[in-house]
């Protein structure tokens, strides 16, 4: 359903990414935000899945600056390597090209977020710094506590597993106690990565009620 493209950064670096158009005509777009695993099959499919709610969908490739096109998997060994991507996150390098996605779809309709894990945060940054947004989702983002001092300028919702290793429910309530602007949800049980059916942390039950009601968050908020 989709393809590769390439998309310029302010700073016109050259980075790629996926896009997936819907069948008929668009209800709008979707920025996809990756996990630190790259755009890798899972992003794809999550790109597939929201052109076929009718939505036009693209993820940029926010490694490509420092390792072109990497894409990994889930095991532990792919696991460790890719958190070496994350150890020093140059931000506003991830924040410009996130911004050269927004403005590559903008011109279909209004512009959502949607990101997961390390996308999961920097959708919720994106929604406090970017310009073009209607509305930002984020999924166990496990710095957005870092930023919740910041406020969204663009209805934002986020989504936390209840038993994440990596998130305490601690940072969950700070961010709760600190963005009463903000929805968040937390999935008795749910692990993180939940979302996604490709890595062993995957809560179908969770997932089947996170989903919907992301696509309720933007069929509300991303209207012409």
């Amino acid at each position: 359903m989709g393809q590769d493209i390439k998309l310029t950064a302010s700073d016109n670096f050259l980075l790629g990414a996926y896009r997936a158009d819907p069948a008929g005509r668009a209800k709008g777009a979707v920025v996809v935000i990756q996990e630190i695993f790259g755009v890798n099959h899972h992003i794809r499919s999550v790109c597939d899945r929201l052109a076929k709610e009718g939505y036009v969908a693209i993820a940029p490739s926010i490694f490509d600056r420092t390792s072109p096109g990497f894409q990994s998997g889930y095991t532990p060994d792919e696991i460790a390597e890719a958190r070496k991507f994350v150890a020093n996150p140059d931000w506003e390098a991830m924040l410009r090209d996130t911004q050269a996605a927004i403005d590559a779809v903008k011109s279909v309709g209004p512009v959502g977020i949607i990101g997961f894990c390390l996308g999961g945060s920097i959708a919720f940054v994106a929604a406090t710094r970017l310009s073009g947004l209607k509305a930002a989702i984020g999924y166990y983002g496990g710095v957005v506590v870092r930023f919740a001092d910041e406020k969204p300028k663009v209805p934002t919702q986020l989504h936390f597993g209840e038993k994440d290793a990596g998130i305490p429910l601690t940072d969950v309530e700070t961010v709760k106690a600190k963005r009463p602007d903000v929805e968040v949800f937390i999935y008795p049980g749910a692990q993180h990565g939940f979302h996604c059916d490709e890595r062993p942390s995957y809560d179908k039950a969770s997932s089947e009620i996170a989903w919907p009601r992301s696509m309720d968050f933007f069929a509300k908020h991303l209207t012409k």
